[in-house]
């Protein structure tokens, strides 16, 4: 009987939840050359999204924070300021000031809720709708530019790879809160 080992083959299904599931980081030595590539691909990696996101910005003519927030309503028909806060991180002053950006911008307006009118409800306006569908689109043909320069089963080991690291980074933030 063998036994399945972290490794980066995907035909052993049992790694991602080996990995995973183990609690000990320190119960496997851990080279400093490997911590160091891990810290540059990581540092490269965050220059070449912020460098995309800038380019984004630019190309849409909105600052990243007012884009993201506006991605938000990507699947929804409603949301809150406080709602709007949680989901990016921020202070609910922080949200109006965006939300007034949107507003001039023509891309969301404000209602009051009718089940509760302290509460007062964003929505997308028409040019909002396009502006996120023009987004997202662009969004697209970037992601399909960086998945084409690799073959099927690449991808698939790169993505698996990709949710193997988002797992283990948020277990790590955990750690520091």
């Amino acid at each position: 009987m063998s036994v399945c080992r972290p490794t980066l083959d995907i035909r052993c299904p049992c790694v991602i939840v080996h990995t995973m599931n183990h609690s000990d980081p320190t119960a496997y030595e851990i080279p400093d050359h490997q911590v160091e590539q891990f810290h540059d691909t990581i540092t490269r990696l965050f220059q070449c999204c912020q460098e995309r996101m800038q380019y984004q910005s630019d190309k849409f003519a909105m600052p990243d924070a007012e884009m993201r927030c506006l991605m938000l309503f990507a699947n929804k028909r409603y949301l809150t300021a406080k709602n709007i806060a949680y989901h990016m991180n921020v202070v609910k002053s922080r949200v109006s000031k965006l939300l007034d950006g949107l507003a001039e911008k023509g891309l969301v307006r404000k209602v009051r809720d009718p089940a509760d009118s302290r509460v007062a409800l964003i929505s997308l306006t028409r040019e909002g709708r396009e502006k996120i569908f023009a987004i997202a689109s662009f969004q697209n043909l970037i992601y399909k530019e960086v998945l084409g320069h690799m073959a099927p089963q690449q991808r698939k080991v790169m993505i698996s790879n990709l949710e193997l690291l988002k797992a283990s980074m948020e277990s790590a933030r955990e750690m520091m809160v």
